[in-house]
């Protein structure tokens, strides 16, 4: 069985024969620190979703720097980033747009480039591999902040300045073309983030979710059904008070940190969406033995797999320990592989 199929399967609760589908979050600090215990890990649990390089034909005229080196960086909307260490993403410490009224909301730059990439070279890149790509970064809120600082933004979530409202309709309709020619590609799914929640609880009201964002990802997603694609989306932190949201408008896969929130808490959605991972990389993947790392995925599997439902998923990122992370692999494949 090929990754796209054991993938496939996964997502739709027929993985009842096979061990589930692996994926890792990979940060450059990794490669850093662990470059050998990377490169056997990956050997001896191969991921099953991959990616394919995206040419683009026309180059950005602001995004500058490396987002993971020390430093200075410049997204493509124009946003800058401070970074203080290698490996990981720094912070945005000046807004793009200072005016209360968003009247300076010009400076944003939105990257109509990356619709300069060619299908038949995208597909072609498809072809040469048998794992299962999801393409796309649609991030509004998160977006938003960047271009706003947090703070500022979430005053004008309460004010809802015209023009702030205008911009989000130019950065919807940006995204929306961008997924549709994706779409049109041989790819297997469409990618979406936010992080929307904090340590426990979401960091804007519900109902203000519902009213501004929500119909957002229901494009989303409705792009990909569209297309016959799969949809995937990423948010850190407590996000519970959404997911049945999120479930409602078919959202195949949700990698979230359901150790925040409590898988005696997701059971409820068993069966009913995909948690692709992840295991607690606050606290377990950093400092947590092999026994705690075999405890805390035996609980997502008995609280949440049904014949899939559930990717073996962590996040190789700032502090976890490689053989933590490794059995992470191993714990799965020994609970499900048969």
């Amino acid at each position: 069985m090929t990754s796209r199929e054991i993938v496939i399967n996964t997502l739709e609760f027929k993985n009842g024969s096979h061990r589930t589908a692996r994926d890792m979050g990979l940060l450059p600090w990794a490669r850093n620190n662990y470059p050998e215990d990377l490169e056997k890990l990956l050997i001896d649990f191969p991921m099953d979703l991959g990616g394919i390089p995206i040419r683009l034909k026309e180059t950005s005229k602001v995004e500058k720097g490396d987002m993971c080196e020390p430093g200075e960086a410049t997204d493509a909307w124009g946003c800058t980033f401070i970074n203080a260490q290698r490996g990981i993403i720094g912070e945005v410490k000046e807004p793009l747009v200072k005016d209360d009224e968003w009247q300076d909301v010009k400076k944003v730059h939105i990257p109509e480039e990356w619709l300069s990439f060619d299908i038949d070279d995208i597909n072609s890149e498809l072809s040469k591999t048998d794992k299962f790509v999801c393409l796309g970064f649609a991030r509004p809120f998160e977006q938003l902040q960047f271009i706003r600082g947090t703070e500022n933004f979430y005053i004008d979530l309460m004010m809802r300045p015209p023009k702030m409202l205008e911009f989000m309709e130019k950065m919807h309709d940006f995204y929306c073309r961008h997924l549709t020619k994706l779409a049109k590609t041989n790819c297997d799914g469409l990618f979406f983030m936010d992080d929307l929640g904090s340590q426990n609880s979401l960091l804007i009201n519900p109902e203000v979710w519902r009213e501004l964002f929500k119909p957002m990802y229901k494009d989303y997603i409705a792009i990909a059904k569209k297309h016959g694609k799969k949809t995937f989306m990423h948010s850190d932190g407590y996000i519970l008070d959404i997911i049945p949201d999120l479930i409602d408008m078919g959202l195949d896969a949700l990698n979230s940190q359901i150790f925040c929130m409590g898988t005696e808490k997701l059971k409820q959605f068993k069966g009913k969406i995909t948690f692709w991972g992840e295991i607690d990389r606050q606290r377990l993947l950093p400092y947590g033995s092999i026994n705690d790392i075999r405890k805390a995925v035996n609980e997502i599997k008995n609280n949440l797999y049904k014949n899939g439902g559930c990717i073996a998923q962590c996040e190789f990122g700032i502090g976890a320990k490689p053989e933590n992370v490794r059995e992470v692999f191993a714990e799965w494949d020994r609970l499900t592989m048969k």
